[in-house]
């Protein structure tokens, strides 16, 4: 079987696409919510939790204060990635965080509740 695709959307209280940005794609910005330490160099992040759990993922696309897309190194997939995207609401003057993943399709609930889990966390660290 394969993985299948997932879209997640999230509001954020944010008057400001620097904010948002600067938190979806930066190591820095990252390491407030993603994971506890993060570095960067050519193009691949490297995503620390704890003192032992560590992945890498290489930045494949982005487009400055829209989306940045991830593949996992370890990933066997070829085509799976993550991406965070921001998309602005025009309406209501907030932000929208738009995540895509790739999971198996018996694991899709427990990504899902991971993004949700993550996504809690952005929200209460960075008040948006």
């Amino acid at each position: 079987m394969g993985k299948e695709k997932i879209r997640l959307e999230y509001m954020l209280k944010a008057g400001s696409g620097n904010v948002v940005w600067s938190i979806i794609s930066t190591p820095s910005g990252l390491e407030t919510w993603f994971a506890d330490k993060i570095t960067f160099k050519d193009k691949v992040f490297t995503f620390k939790w704890g003192k032992t759990e560590s992945r890498e993922a290489e930045v494949i696309n982005f487009r400055t204060n829209s989306f940045i897309r991830f593949h996992w190194l370890d990933d066997e997939e070829p085509k799976a990635y993550f991406e965070l995207k921001m998309v602005y609401n025009e309406l209501t003057g907030d932000y929208m965080l738009e995540v895509t993943d790739w999971a198996e399709p018996d694991e899709k609930e427990d990504v899902k509740e991971l993004w949700d889990s993550e996504i809690e966390k952005l929200k209460r660290v960075s008040g948006l």
